[in-house]
């Protein structure tokens, strides 16, 4: 099992980790902002089922044969990135109700938890950075190295979400004003679209 020492030192860098903006924050801000709190927190729940995938392939090595293979990592890369930019298109082009009374949500949180884990699935740079940061805390005299691979998969995957949360709710408040003003209401939609054109096309540019 992992040893206390090693597993607070583990804990502190993934907390600089999740904490910092990235794509991931960036989705489930742009979720919450447009639909609230719930689909914010779908969506991040949606990405830690992503990362837990990943945690799982780094453990049988899957991750290593994409990893390896500069054609297998452009096919994900690049189905992950037009499937960005397609749900961004939409969102741009999708006609929004400007009545603030409506109460509507954009997008049901199921749909928005199965979106979250297609995207983070399809991100080819979340396999090789699992493959590789997760085994610098794994240490033979602790026993299983797939057993740590796991605890270490699930500790991250657990501040993962607990940072995706956080945003959620705080966007998701910002949201519920935005969507009772009108003139945000007719652009919310544009901003999100042009937020996940953004990410797929990050994404499309990324180098192994």
């Amino acid at each position: 099992m992992i040893d206390l020492s090693t597993l607070i030192a583990y804990i502190a860098v993934v907390l600089g980790f999740v904490f910092i903006p990235g794509p991931a924050t960036l989705l489930t801000i742009a979720r919450a902002t447009g639909s609230g709190t719930k689909v914010g927190i779908a969506t991040g729940a949606g990405i830690a089922a992503g990362d837990m995938f990943h945690t799982v392939m780094a453990m049988i090595g899957i991750s290593a044969i994409i990893a390896a293979s500069a054609t297998l990592f452009s096919v994900v890369k690049y189905i992950g990135a037009a499937y960005l930019v397609y749900l961004g298109i939409r969102a741009i082009l999708e006609k929004t109700p400007t009545d603030p009374t409506a109460g509507a949500l954009a997008i049901p949180a199921g749909k928005a938890f199965r979106q979250a884990v297609f995207t983070e699935v399809l991100n080819p740079k979340t396999a090789p950075f699992f493959l590789a940061f997760l085994p610098q805390f794994v240490r033979p005299e602790n026993g299983s190295a797939m057993l740590q691979l796991a605890v270490l998969g699930t500790v991250f995957v657990v501040l993962g979400l607990f940072s995706t949360v956080i945003f959620a709710v705080s966007a998701g408040r910002l949201g519920s004003f935005l969507r009772r003003n009108p003139t945000a209401l007719k652009w919310q939609g544009k901003v999100v679209g042009g937020i996940y054109c953004a990410l797929g096309v990050r994404l499309a540019l990324q180098q192994r």
